[in-house]
């Protein structure tokens, strides 16, 4: 028995049957407390917005329930796991199991499994469903949960908060919609700024569009803020240098991208000679992000084993709580150093996930191997 990585199939199955229904009622309940305490914030602001009612406020959550299922996925495993383990502790099974000659491995072989698929599941969910609400929920956000300017010619997801340079002047956008020649921004701010950036004039329009060159600012605003004048001319053209191809390169939300789409991104950024490092990161933490929940059943397993009469199955648990957490927060500091160019991307999404797998193969053979 030794020789086989798995315990029998009956045992297979029962220890992963138990691990399943955890995973899927922690998260549950996870989710449903969490967005019920989003929807308390972001009601008021989406009733705000004139001719929003019920449906708009179920839209949202059906928008932000994507993302919070992909984010505490991973958490659930972990409690899940603490609650799988101390039960079968408490009930001697864990015991029962090692009498019969399973090792620690072999007894966590159905949750490390089980844990795997759940993460092949995570990838697929967050390549197929999360992108598309990522990109949905921040145009609607950036438009006030108004009425998202959508261009029908185009296959491309509107984008949310666009900031762009040319030269000292700088051209923001709320949303941006379209492709190549047919794009369209709307709630368009240009800074004219003088040197040092010192900005000289502020223009506010309503929407841009591509003018051949240079962006044509409908209904614009003019604001000299030497002489604090307000003027409203009847069109003007800016950014005679922000073409839409650069635009569209300057506009890559990794969020909102796809696996392959991000992978092309980056290769385009790379051949402009941009710097890529959060996007290459964020690429990285595409795998190692949903392979998280494959450490967490080795990160509580320490509740596992040990005598439950010692007295020590709460601290045993609260450990593996902690370990646990602790992934979570070197993790996300990591991938944020590595996003600011701190860490090389690649060691940024994989050194948390390779040192806490150590730590948890150190931890479960010093304790019972």
């Amino acid at each position: 028995m030794q020789l086989d990585f798995f315990p029998s199939r009956t045992l297979t199955l029962y220890l992963a049957r138990l691990f399943v229904v955890r995973i899927v009622a922690v998260l549950f309940m996870l989710v449903l407390v969490l967005l019920a305490l989003d929807l308390l914030s972001k009601t008021g602001d989406i009733l705000a917005a004139p001719g929003n009612g019920q449906g708009e406020v179920l839209r949202y959550a059906s928008l932000r329930l994507p993302q919070l299922v992909s984010n505490f996925l991973p958490y659930s495993v972990l409690l899940a796991s603490l609650l799988t383990f101390w039960p079968l502790n408490q009930n001697s099974e864990v015991i029962a199991m090692r009498a019969a000659g399973l090792s620690a491995h072999q007894v966590l072989s159905p949750m490390l499994l089980t844990a795997l698929l759940v993460a092949a599941v995570s990838f697929g969910f967050n390549e197929r469903i999360l992108t598309r609400a990522n990109a949905t929920l921040k145009a609607w956000e950036a438009a006030d949960y108004g009425p998202i300017p959508d261009d029908d010619s185009s296959a491309v997801k509107p984008r949310a908060n666009i900031y762009l340079t040319d030269g000292e002047n700088i051209l923001s956008a709320a949303t941006l919609s379209g492709a190549g020649q047919n794009i369209v921004l709307t709630g368009v701010t240009w800074y004219a700024r003088g040197p040092g950036g010192i900005i000289r004039e502020q223009i506010r329009s309503t929407r841009a569009v591509y003018a051949g060159p240079g962006w044509r600012l409908e209904n614009p605003v003019k604001f000299d803020v030497a002489g604090a004048v307000t003027e409203r001319p009847a069109a003007l053209v800016v950014g005679q240098n922000l073409s839409p191809e650069r635009i569209m390169l300057q506009t890559v939300d990794p969020d909102v991208q796809s696996f392959w789409d991000l992978s092309g991104s980056i290769d385009a950024y790379e051949a402009a000679g941009r710097n890529t490092d959060e996007m290459r990161a964020k690429w990285w933490h595409r795998l190692s992000g949903p392979l998280s929940a494959l450490l967490m059943p080795l990160l509580g397993s320490i509740a596992a084993f040990g005598l439950a009469r010692s007295g020590q199955m709460f601290v045993r648990a609260i450990i593996g709580m902690a370990l646990g957490f602790a992934y979570f927060v070197v993790d996300n500091a990591a991938l944020a150093m590595g996003s600011f160019g701190g860490y090389p991307p690649l060691l940024a999404a994989w050194a948390p996930f390779v040192l806490f797998l150590l730590v948890g193969e150190t931890v479960l053979i010093r304790t019972e191997e």
